[in-house]
């Protein structure tokens, strides 16, 4: 059992206090743990009050665990051949005592492990992609689940597999993956339990590559993703914001010709804008995005949620079209995704 909240030093914190009636025992103070408090305070150049005396007294039959993160303990109670576990509510300071201090005691008192493999698709809806999935499921080992974890313009698969510590679970993931593989086809991607974006900057580095982006309708969004991932100053180099007409002309050599026979969201402008973006920026990959988010904007040939999108590389550049919803908000998501996807698939396979 595990719970969080009600560590801290007020007086509406009880759950210490809870926890020690329950379990019949007293609350004491521990001179380890006010220890950890001092030295932790002092690493952000201050002292601890008074009050943060309180975070160091636990019930006496508790198992320490050290919050490394923020002031208020953790706790692990064994009662009756259970665990209960009692941990801050602050979610950064939870995961980092369950990380650091709780898993590695479980592990080392367990004969049980759980692995995972995440793969994802851009651009499938999730029904689409249960359909296709669902007849081939029967070939999953049978400690295999799957996970459907949608957001917009973006399907993760996460493959669970379940078992003993010396069952080899990296096997069935795989098998399991090859299935999901021949379900779907080329959309699927192997995003190695990493985000997209962090993906991404790995292959990047991995290929010693830089990229950069030229934005319309996203507005620095695709830009903004890939600096999300710590290190990527390795490879991105930088972002052209390019909503108008004027900047994508200036800034990005746009033809003022092209821009008007074929308008601002077409193939030959986009194709312009990530050639321009490579040239200025001088990487070796340059994405641009130009599209009609919405909710105004759009006309018969173009209605809203189109987007063009083109990846200019070493030896060619790319484009394709995209036709989104009506909701601003998802379409610029959806087509941040299909872009980093677009631009995944390039980069894998370039060289």
């Amino acid at each position: 059992v595990i719970m969080t909240g009600g560590l801290g030093p007020t007086k509406d914190d009880l759950t210490k206090q809870t926890l020690a009636r329950y379990f019949g025992t007293n609350m004491v103070f521990r001179e380890d743990v006010w220890a950890h408090i001092v030295k932790l305070f002092e690493s952000f150049g201050r002292k601890p009050v008074e009050r943060n005396k309180f975070q160091a007294e636990v019930p006496e039959n508790c198992e320490v665990l050290f919050n490394h993160k923020g002031t208020a303990p953790g706790m692990l109670f064994r009662h009756n051949g259970r665990r209960i576990v009692s941990l801050p509510g602050v979610p950064y300071e939870m995961k980092g005592i369950i990380k650091n201090e709780l898993l590695p005691l479980l592990q080392d008192e367990i004969d049980y492990q759980i692995k995972h493999k995440t793969l994802f698709v851009v651009g499938v809806p999730e029904s689409v992609l249960a359909d296709q999935i669902e007849p081939y499921e029967g070939d999953f080992s049978e400690n295999i689940k799957l996970a459907y974890l949608p957001k917009p313009g973006l399907v993760r698969l996460r493959l669970t597999a379940r078992g003993k510590r010396a069952d080899d679970l990296h096997s069935d993931l795989e098998a399991a993956a090859k299935v999901l593989k021949e379900a779907v086809g080329d959309p699927l991607m192997d995003g190695s339990n990493s985000a997209i974006e962090k993906y991404l900057g790995e292959v990047l580095t991995q290929k010693g590559l830089t990229v950069g982006t030229a934005e319309s309708c996203t507005g620095g969004g695709i830009g903004a993703t890939l600096v999300s991932v710590s290190g990527s100053s390795a490879y991105f180099e930088g972002s052209i914001v390019a909503y108008s007409y004027d900047i994508k002309e200036t800034l990005l050599g746009v033809d003022h010709k092209t821009i008007v026979e074929k308008g601002a969201v077409s193939e030959e402008v986009v194709r312009q804008m990530s050639e321009g973006a490579r040239a200025k920026l001088k990487v070796d990959f340059a994405v641009a995005v130009s599209g009609i988010a919405g909710p105004d904007g759009g006309t018969p040939d173009k209605p809203v949620g189109t987007s063009w999108i083109a990846i200019a590389g070493p030896t060619r550049t790319i484009t394709e079209k995209f036709v989104f919803g009506k909701v601003r908000e998802r379409n610029i998501q959806k087509t941040i995704f299909a872009a980093l996807n677009l631009l995944l698939k390039e980069v894998e396979d370039y060289g």
